[in-house]
């Protein structure tokens, strides 16, 4: 079991990465905006719920394989690149009404969102974060760094690290969610706004597309 003071430092370091500019903090601030911030809270679900098993599969040694392997790589990347760009076709052609009858129903879809929506969603966070390979080899790359072999079998304390690093993300992705999602009811007031944002997204999502799909290991 890993010490206090490396658990508090490893929290600190996460912290701070979950705060540093990335995709998936972006694609969280974006869908919160547009959906609120329930359904953002529910896409960092789905991306923690990646990373429990980019743990997994670092604790159990198949990070190293993947990573050895160029198909798999390419792979991998390719269809996270075309999620990316299925996501960004549906933001550019996502319609736009501001009237008080929208505004109603889109306050109350986002005060309460379906079952099916949230799980949508997390299924969506998921997907975003598991077809990344730069998750997995970096997991591959940090995790390892902070477990000690003379504290007894790594895979556990590798275990322990992804579930302090998943507490950081949803922390720090969840204040992001919130924060977003209530600033994301000004713009149900503004048609001009609501276009601006969906067409940012698209765009937003192209361009993380193109860098996956560009990407190296």
């Amino acid at each position: 079991m890993p010490s206090l003071e490396t658990l508090v430092a490893f929290f600190g370091v996460s912290v701070l990465l979950g705060l540093s500019p990335g995709p998936d903090n972006v694609f969280v601030l974006i869908q919160s905006a547009q959906r609120g911030w329930r359904l953002g809270l529910a896409v960092v679900l789905g991306l923690c719920l990646g990373i429990v098993v980019h743990t997994l599969a670092v604790a159990l040694g198949l990070a190293a394989v993947f990573a050895a392997s160029e198909v798999a790589f390419s792979v991998l990347k390719w269809c996270g690149a075309a999620y990316l760009v299925y996501l960004a076709i549906g933001a550019w052609r996502a319609p736009v009404s501001v009237n008080d009858s929208a505004l109603a129903d889109a306050a109350a879809s986002k005060a309460s969102a379906s079952g099916a929506e949230l799980l949508k969603m997390v299924g969506r966070g998921f997907v975003m974060n598991l077809t990344n390979p730069k998750v997995l080899i970096f997991f591959l790359a940090f995790l390892p760094q902070f477990a000690n072999p003379a504290l007894g079998p790594v895979a556990p304390q590798i275990f322990v690290f992804g579930a302090v690093f998943i507490l950081s993300t949803f922390l720090v992705f969840g204040s992001i969610a919130i924060f977003s999602g209530v600033f994301g009811n000004l713009l149900l007031r503004s048609e001009k706004a609501q276009w601006w944002l969906n067409k940012l997204t698209a765009i937003v999502f192209v361009g993380l597309a193109l860098r996956l799909a560009t990407s190296q290991r």
